[in-house]
């Protein structure tokens, strides 16, 4: 008999534009973990709104991220590819969760602290309950493995806290998930800042490369780029921390090793260098943005693969949140 697959979840938020650093880390490595595991892939649009959204443009954004994926490589056909919202028990798990979290662990928790300085004047309970909601989106789906950035592990590990306090409390019921921590492209860092990584969110555009900034844009940035004092082209995170950005994002890209970048920029400026990764990255997102174009062109194929990825996350989420009504003793007919 052939081994259950193990699960994986992974989600993206469909706000402001994905960068780089979004498909190095994230959505490419789920092209390869897709053939290995049983994933499930969320839009999560639940979690856009605990800072203001215009809704048209969440509607849009939201359709654009499902193009996206598949155009990055994610496969409907192998995985449920589905919006948050469109799978009721995410809510419904998050509220039961609710009661086995504890303010103070809601309020260490960083990004938390970080969203309230940023968003002073909509600290809102949707923020602070943020985990607890990436906890249900987890456990509903009973995975084992969660790909996670270093920004996410403490999120991840209330998730494992709260699984196990559930199943000390009742019975063994959620499988407590590990995180994956993806090596390649894990930190794609700012180009004009590259002591920060790079963010969808930061206030200076010309840092991130965004997956659907055109060719022009995407060379005028890293000829912008940041790089370090002296001339040598060598990898050296702490000394040449922006040399060593754009040796790593011309690696990732090109497919050569780190040491084969450096040779073949040895006697190179950094001039040259800077142009010779932007075209570089400016010809892989190019089939990407026009297989999006494509796909997005086609609304009625979109709508048709995220209802039937809802509807196969729901199977499997509505059979977790049985289980838990029926452990905290809701009454069932």
């Amino acid at each position: 008999m052939e081994d259950r697959k193990k699960t994986l979840y992974s989600a993206v938020q469909p706000t402001n534009n994905l960068t780089i650093g979004n498909y190095l880390g994230a959505i490419k490595n789920w092209v390869s973990l897709q053939n290995e595991y049983d994933c499930f892939f969320a839009i999560a649009d639940m979690h856009a709104i605990t800072v203001r959204q215009e809704p048209a443009e969440l509607r849009r954004r939201t359709l654009s991220l499902a193009a996206l994926y598949i155009a990055c490589g994610i496969d409907p056909d192998k995985c449920a590819l589905y919006v948050q919202s469109h799978v009721a028990a995410h809510a419904q798990l998050c509220w039961a969760l609710n009661t086995f979290t504890y303010v103070g662990e809601m309020e260490r928790m960083t990004q938390f602290k970080d969203k309230s300085a940023k968003h002073a004047d909509n600290i809102n309970m949707g923020l602070m309950d943020y985990p607890v909601l990436m906890a249900a989106d987890i456990l509903l789906y009973q995975a084992d493995f969660v790909p996670v950035g270093q920004d996410q592990k403490q999120h991840l590990e209330i998730a494992r806290d709260i699984a196990r306090r559930f199943n000390n409390a009742y019975s063994p019921t959620f499988t407590v998930p590990e995180g994956i921590i993806m090596k390649v492209g894990a930190k794609i860092c700012d180009l004009s800042e590259p002591e920060k990584k790079m963010s969808k969110s930061a206030e200076n555009p010309n840092g991130s490369i965004f997956l659907s900034d055109d060719r022009d844009t995407v060379i005028r940035k890293f000829k912008r780029a940041v790089t370090d004092s002296g001339s040598e082209i060598k990898y050296d995170s702490e000394n040449k921390p922006g040399v060593s950005n754009l040796l790593s994002i011309y690696s990732l890209f090109s497919g050569k090793s780190i040491e084969e970048a450096e040779r073949e920029f040895a006697n190179s400026g950094y001039g040259e260098f800077k142009l010779a990764v932007g075209e570089t990255v400016a010809d892989a997102l190019s089939p990407i943005q026009n297989e999006q174009n494509k796909l997005l062109a086609d609304k009625e194929y979109l709508n048709g693969v995220l209802k039937r990825g809802a509807e196969t996350a729901a199977r499997t989420a509505n059979r977790t949140l049985g289980k838990v009504y029926k452990k905290i003793g809701f009454y069932q007919i």
